[in-house]
């Protein structure tokens, strides 16, 4: 959420953030009702300063004999009225704030997501000496995914992983967290699938994208859409002391989303689904420091896909492809050879303190001890199912098998093929 007082103060600079990110938002409706506002807020002082005034004259006249003027009861009826009418104007300008999006960082691109920049790529895509086959079709050759029986239990867009899939499904979540937790000292957190309203409303997810989610509407219960927003919601409320900064936490959790997208070749099997895991990496941080840590949350996230030797690139999205709560943003896409087409498997973004207005999310100063809010982030470490598209892909051998990367092979007691 915007600070107020400085979207009021700077209208020119949000028009040409929405303007940026091609969001038609017209900020006047917002403009009027807050000057509104200030106005009736005015009056309100004014006329509580008339009846202090008014009341203290009363009461010196009251030992007269005195009746209470009938001023002082309309100027008393009045202030009612005029602060039920306040809360009602507070309640519609938050309402509008809050689904104004972020302000672009500076150093975004301008344009939509064809003005997407390629940061830098890794590493060559795989050469076969042979046509590469689909996740969809090595999968279900050899027993590791069974999307019929997934439709079935539940519904279509929905993955089953079976026998050695399920596996490898698991190690690669156990080995993804432990180098999140041993070598880049996130604190591991396994929080619960399911959150409140204000946990979505904390980071974004609600008032504007509710029809998304899976809510449980008997508890008014969300299930998550990602880890992000439990782990960001861990400090709602607080204030963190400044040498506790940066805190880092990463998370395992399924994650559930409506949305499926246009159905077709490029929709299939794991590619977008309603469930997917994911590992989770969320930072909280100081603003003078919040853009090194994106640098190194991108880094955290690379590690993974280095280390299973899988090609991809790193791309800064431009303003018109930003997340509603996202300054800046780096997508991790890795390379999938049978689909032959890059995949996005980790987001990482820094919202600023766009999320800790909304979460109330603040750090205490050490050298003034003033309170101000924290900057968060948070990325993917990785997104689990797109990854193993990407894995399977590239590994696959001649024969229809799998090779298994060494870095994954303590996990599955030595096996070196599917």
């Amino acid at each position: 959420m915007l600070d107020l007082k400085w979207l009021r103060e700077n209208p020119d600079a949000i028009r040409e953030a929405l303007k940026r990110r091609r969001v038609p938002f017209d900020l006047e409706p917002l403009l009027q009702i807050e000057k509104q506002h200030r106005a009736l807020l005015t009056r309100i002082e004014e006329q509580r300063h008339a009846l202090k005034k008014a009341s203290e004259v009363f009461a010196r006249n009251k030992a007269k004999g005195e009746a209470p003027p009938k001023d002082l009861k309309k100027l008393s009826d009045d202030i009612a009225a005029h602060e039920r009418s306040l809360k009602d104007l507070e309640g519609a300008i938050f309402r509008q704030v809050a689904v104004v999006p972020n302000i672009p960082h500076a150093s975004v691109p301008d344009g939509d997501a064809r003005a997407n920049s390629i940061v830098r790529t890794q590493g060559d895509k795989p050469a076969f000496t042979f046509s590469p086959k689909t996740h969809l079709e090595l999968g279900g050759s050899l027993g590791l995914l069974d999307f019929p029986r997934a439709a079935k239990v539940t519904g279509s867009n929905f993955p089953l992983y079976t026998g050695k899939g399920a596996r490898l499904e698991r190690m690669l979540l156990n080995w993804m967290l432990d180098v999140q937790t041993k070598e880049h000292a996130y604190t591991e957190v396994s929080p619960p699938f399911l959150v409140n309203r204000a946990s979505m409303f904390g980071t974004g997810q609600l008032p504007k994208f509710e029809e998304d989610m899976y809510r449980l509407k008997d508890d008014d219960l969300f299930l998550v859409p990602t880890a992000e927003v439990p782990l960001t919601n861990l400090h709602r409320d607080e204030v963190i002391e400044e040498d506790q900064l940066p805190l880092r936490y990463t998370a395992y959790t399924p994650c559930f989303r409506r949305e499926a997208g246009a159905y077709g070749k490029e929709t299939k099997g794991l590619i977008r689904v309603h469930q997917f895991d994911k590992v989770e990496l969320v930072k909280f941080v100081k603003p003078q420091t919040s853009y090194d840590e994106l640098e190194r949350l991108v880094c955290d996230a690379e590690a993974i896909l280095k280390r299973l030797g899988l090609h991809y690139r790193v791309v800064c999205l431009a303003a018109g492809d930003l997340g509603f709560s996202a300054a800046k943003c780096y997508d991790l896409e890795a390379w999938a050879p049978g689909l032959n087409q890059y995949l996005e498997v980790s987001s990482c973004s820094n919202f600023e303190d766009f999320q800790a207005r909304r979460a109330n999310i603040r750090y205490r100063q050490a050298s003034t001890r003033k309170v101000a809010y924290a900057h968060t982030l948070n990325g993917s470490g990785l997104a689990l199912a797109r990854t193993l598209v990407c894995l399977l892909e590239t590994y696959q051998l001649a024969d229809g098998h799998i090779r298994i990367p060494e870095v994954l092979r303590p996990y599955l007691d030595g096996i070196d093929r599917f």
